[in-house]
């Protein structure tokens, strides 16, 4: 079985990284979408929270499951047994970033390949930053880029949030 993981923040999910996920499904046996925890980024979802939204995203890809990941995604990906690191490119900007760190990769685990995959055009410019960035005004504008319980989910912290905030 050639196993393949997809890492990321995933903080949320986005309709972009669901394409790259099913697109690495037709490639692989099995995809592991690793969540990391990302102690450089500040995530509106716990890890545990994100995880979940992702489980309730790829039901329609029996060949993917999600885990959180933990360590260097190459030691992840030994530990799992793939043969391969999936990584999405949205735009040129993402190239040099992302060619780095296969670069690196190799170097710590050769045996490992790292595959590029773009989304559909549609998504390009679709970013997890840029989707939160969106929502803090307008939840309905960013219907399109996430799936339906991502967008819900975003609400209930959006009212949390607004209830959490002292009153004028």
């Amino acid at each position: 079985m050639r196993t393949a993981i997809y890492a990321g923040t995933f903080d949320p999910i986005t309709n972009g990284h669901l394409d790259v996920i099913e697109r690495a499904c037709h490639i692989f046996d099995h995809v592991i979408v690793s969540v990391a925890p990302n102690s450089a980024k500040t995530p509106i979802f716990s890890l545990e929270e994100r995880v979940q939204l992702i489980e309730d995203s790829i039901p329609q890809y029996p060949n993917s499951s999600v885990q959180a990941l933990e360590g260097l995604t190459v030691d992840f990906a030994r530990k799992v047994g793939a043969v391969a690191i999936v990584r999405g490119l949205r735009a040129i900007s993402d190239f040099e970033y992302e060619f780095q760190m296969a670069q690196m990769n190799r170097h710590l685990a050769d045996e490992i390949d790292t595959i590029f995959l773009m989304p559909r055009q549609d998504y390009f410019y679709t970013s997890s930053t840029l989707v939160k960035a969106v929502a803090e005004f307008s939840l309905e504008r960013i219907s399109k880029f996430v799936p339906p319980n991502v967008l819900q989910a975003m609400a209930a912290k959006a009212k949390l949030n607004a209830a959490a905030q002292p009153k004028k």
